[in-house]
């Protein structure tokens, strides 16, 4: 028996030491291959070339990644290569002066970002053809966003194969869960300030409010007249024609578009070849030397020094707002830290707030904003508004001395909610478990989930929402030297398109994040590109990052119902799930994707 046990011992001792030898075997190994990755050359670029977006093999994200260590590679995964949008616009720019570049060939039928990355793509597109040098696209299935874009270009071809076109305007969906709720015995109760303050109406009605079905419908109608305008613009036809076009459905085949003048030319892959050959001066298609542009951006995206003199910071606000110290989103502690290290770098001379946010937690809101407000006391600090900049992410940019935003960005909702969910029935009708709370008060339980709020509970939380929103038009008053009855009117939870805000007095002036970053140079006293670099916070994550924190926490959630018409009912469930009951919230109710 005791040699029993002491086999039994050693082998357990055994398989324990093995265990600790192979898991630090393993982080040399995944050590040794971070360090390694990335060492390769960069992509070897012809004396001539086409620069090739073909926008179905990259995403536009906001904030450039650390590409030199593929976590996913490590995973067994694949992914699409990603582009910052600063890095996509700043390689475009060296395209234009590149004398090796020729032209800019634009396909791939889908849209690699959101529609305010559309937006700073093709103006960045249109500078290119300033410089003398066309762009050209082409196209097999054109949708509303990859439309837009291409009609930035100098001609576009359609393929004579061209079919299920979806140039028929835009739509948002709006997912409401109180029917399938009702059904589970869950109650949740909103509190809010804000009429038009929808978040919430998703889990307490089965159709939208009067008032949220009304800034849907301006909203997308602002949206639309962007993409409308743009489009009509660069095909030379009227607003009126097109929407005619639009409205009609009249767009169905490519003979279709080639008649009423939206694209050049009907071409079969062959003739395509040819016509690219052409613009190129080149004989043979094997001398056509197309270079995808993630290639290109990766050789000529600049990549400035931490330690680089006279900085431009571009802090990218990017996600949910939260609490905590989370890398994902935009987590309170964590980027009220990043905030101050900008501020305390002397090499730092200005700063941009890139937000690309729809909000979030109140708290960690306020944190950010009082950090904010630090850093712009000592430099100037200048706001670019991306795809989305309402509710927390405009509490926490409004004070900036200049507000840039995209036209189709999603801004203001300027108001405030509770949501607290009653799940007793659930418990006891569906899952059949009675719970019973013991409380040393009257209100002790308030917050159990096992009952409803009372009067006295509902009108306690109510004073907490209203203290918070009189705080939050307050603080956009004095940010933006409004009346306060002013920013009343125009807030109430209401989402403004960036194009609307401006007559508003929410944003500043319609631009990209290159006109911010200029903007920000001017006021730290720089003339000249040349004075100054730009460099990204927070810091890209090391690979070492990247492996702890795959260690530390599982990938995204990757949804089965992605790809379904039943992704924005999963939307709405993860935020429900999420949603904590005794928090307060400053968060857009939505988003919106443009195809």
């Amino acid at each position: 028996m005791k040699e029993f046990v002491k086999t039994t011992l050693a082998v357990m001792c055994g398989i324990f030491v093995m265990g600790i030898i192979g898991f630090f075997f393993s982080l040399i190994m995944i050590g040794s291959m971070a360090a390694t990755a990335g060492t390769g050359n960069k992509p070897v670029l012809p004396k001539e070339m086409v620069l090739d977006i073909d926008l179905s093999t990259f995403t536009l994200t906001e904030q450039a990644s650390n590409e030199q260590f593929n976590i996913a590679a490590l995973q067994g995964g694949e992914t699409i290569p990603q582009i910052g949008i600063w890095d996509a616009v700043q390689s475009i720019k060296a395209a234009a002066a590149d004398h090796r570049v020729k032209y800019i060939i634009l396909r791939g039928d889908s849209v690699p970002g959101g529609m305010a990355d559309a937006e700073e793509l093709r103006d960045a597109l249109a500078d290119f053809r300033e410089s003398g040098k066309p762009v050209v696209a082409y196209t097999e299935a054109p949708g509303n966003g990859s439309f837009y874009l291409y009609s930035v270009a100098d001609k576009i071809f359609m393929s004579k194969h061209g079919e299920n076109a979806q140039l028929i305007g835009i739509a948002g969906r709006m997912v409401f869960l109180k029917d399938l709720l009702d059904k589970l015995g869950v109650n949740y109760q909103l509190i809010r300030h804000g009429k038009y303050k929808s978040a919430g109406e998703t889990f307490i009605k089965n159709a939208p409010s009067p008032e949220n079905y009304e800034q849907n419908k301006v909203m997308i109608n602002s949206m639309w007249k962007t993409m409308s305008g743009a489009i009509a613009e660069g095909r030379d036809i009227s607003v009126d024609k097109l929407n005619d076009l639009v409205d009609n459905l009249k767009l169905c085949f490519p003979e279709d578009f080639l008649k009423e003048g939206l694209i050049d030319e009907i071409v079969d892959h062959e003739e395509l070849i040819e016509r690219l050959c052409s613009l190129a001066v080149v004989e043979d298609k094997d001398d056509l030397n197309l270079v995808p542009f993630t290639d290109y951006a990766k050789v000529s995206a600049p990549v400035p020094s931490p330690a680089a003199k006279n900085q431009i910071a571009v802090i990218y606000a990017d996600g949910d707002i939260v609490e905590g110290d989370a890398i994902q989103n935009i987590a309170g502690d964590r980027f009220v830290r990043v905030i101050d290290k900008v501020r305390s770098d002397e090499n730092v001379k200005a700063v941009v707030l890139r937000v690309n946010s729809p909000g979030g937690s109140v708290k960690a809101s306020s944190k950010i904003k009082d950090a904010l407000d630090l850093l712009k006391a000592e430099k100037p600090l200048v706001a670019s508004y991306g795809n989305y900049a309402a509710s927390g992410g405009y509490w926490i940019s409004n004070n900036c001395s200049k507000i840039f935003s995209d036209a189709t960005c999603l801004t203001g909702s300027i108001g405030v909610f509770a949501m607290i969910p009653e799940v007793s029935k659930t418990l006891k009708n569906v899952a059949h478990i009675n719970v019973v709370t013991v409380g040393s008060n009257k209100h002790s339980d308030m917050y159990s989930l096992m009952r409803p709020l009372n009067s006295e509970e509902t009108a306690f939380i109510q004073r907490s929402i209203e203290s918070v929103y009189d705080n939050f038009v307050g603080l956009v008053a004095e940010g933006r030297g409004l009346e306060i009855e002013r920013v009343d009117e125009i807030g109430q939870g209401r989402v403004w398109t960036g194009a609307d805000a401006i007559g508003i007095g929410l944003v500043d002036e319609i631009g990209t994040l290159r006109d911010a970053v200029e903007e920000a140079a001017s006021m730290a006293g720089y003339i000249s590109e040349s004075d100054y670099t730009v460099s990204a916070w927070p810091r890209p994550l090391t690979p070492f990052e990247q492996i702890m924190e795959m260690i530390g926490m599982s990938q995204r959630d990757k949804s089965i119902l992605a790809g379904t018409p039943f992704a924005e009912v999963g939307k709405a469930l993860k935020q429900l799930k999420e949603t904590e009951p005794s928090a307060v919230y400053a968060r857009l109710p939505y988003s919106i994707e443009i195809k």
